[in-house]
């Protein structure tokens, strides 16, 4: 991973992604100001660490009982103090090994009321030698878990390099993911998008984890 998550959504709004809006800090002092800033009444306060796994991460200065590396906060004195407890301490988590990563920014988010958490990533399927979609009902949680104990949860869709992202694509992504009415409608034009920003900057892997259905649809 080598953004953070603040700035690949920044990059992929440039390709009209459906983004939640949501603002980078550098010092606990500049949460309420981005707080406030944000719809509400809910916000995500989230480290910013090149590793995933962060909500499932412990902060090696706190108590064992205390939350992880991505947490809510239901109204904006919370994710202040979110923020004081979480800027400048160490992020533990699978894939940082037992060193961990000082967190030295955060991204605060405004919150989203999530029906369905689905996994989406594009990469390169070197079996086929083409750019594959790899999906999953199974979003927010650890895809290498899924991929491990239900393989069959995990759908790849080859996409042909002169046709690019075709309405027989959409609908198989679409199929897999189980997608329908106005969420069925969104994938027409996120799936093509995403798929551009994934060739136009060279990317070696795109992911979205988890890929939310809003409850709105």
């Amino acid at each position: 991973m080598n953004i953070h998550e603040y700035q690949a959504k920044a990059l992929l709004k440039t390709f009209g992604a459906p983004v939640a809006e949501g603002v980078a800090i550098f010092s606990a002092d500049e949460a309420e100001a981005a707080a406030k800033s944000l719809p509400g009444p809910l916000y995500v306060v989230k480290s910013q660490i090149h590793a995933g796994g962060r909500g499932k991460g412990k902060f090696k200065e706190l108590g064992a009982d205390a939350k992880g590396g991505v947490r809510l906060a239901f109204s904006i004195d919370e994710a202040k103090a979110h923020a004081k407890e979480m800027m400048g301490n160490t992020l533990v988590t699978a894939q940082t090994g037992e060193a961990g990563k000082q967190v030295n920014r955060l991204y605060i988010e405004d919150g989203a009321d999530i029906a369905r958490e689905l996994y989406c990533s594009i990469l390169v399927d070197r079996s086929v030698g083409r750019v594959a979609f790899v999906v999953s009902t199974e979003g927010g949680m650890d895809i290498e878990a899924v991929a491990h104990d239900t393989p069959e949860k995990i759908h790849t869709i080859a996409i042909d390099p002169e046709a690019g992202v075709t309405a027989a694509d959409i609908a198989a992504i679409s199929g897999a993911l189980a997608l329908d009415g106005a969420a069925a409608e969104d994938a027409k034009s996120l799936f093509p998008a995403l798929y551009k920003a994934f060739n136009e900057k060279d990317m070696a892997l795109l992911e979205v984890n988890p890929l939310i259905v809003m409850k709105d649809g």
